[in-house]
């Protein structure tokens, strides 16, 4: 299971469509974690994330945490990003922007998931 999490998590920093304010958290919470535990890994041909599957215990807690967060965030708002948001070029803060624009039109589980994720960066 913490390997499809993983894979997942990191398949979704890759994916320009989905990209949203996670994917920075993510970036800032594992940065550090990856160039300690992966430091000898090329990347490229998925060899980044097959480390971070053998070594996810390794991780710091908030690396993992954003890792799952982002996976949850991605599966709940996947739908509404691409209804809402298909025109938007990622980044800037630009998807964020307009998934905050269109906040009310969102599915529940997406609302809950954004909201979640905010409360746990605070």
């Amino acid at each position: 299971m913490v390997r499809e999490i993983v894979s997942l998590g990191l398949a979704v920093l890759q994916l320009a469509s989905t990209a949203m304010a996670q994917q920075d958290t993510v970036r800032q919470a594992c940065g550090a974690d990856l160039k300690e535990v992966c430091a000898e890994v090329e990347p490229g041909g998925g060899r980044i994330t097959k480390c971070v599957q053998e070594h996810f215990a390794q991780l710091s807690v908030s690396c993992q945490n954003a890792l799952i967060g982002s996976v949850t965030i991605t599966k709940a708002c996947s739908d509404d990003y691409r209804q809402k948001c298909a025109g938007v070029q990622p980044g800037g803060g630009r998807s964020q922007a307009c998934l905050k624009d269109h906040f009310t039109e969102l599915a529940k589980s997406c609302k809950e998931s954004l909201l979640l994720a905010k409360l746990q960066r605070q």
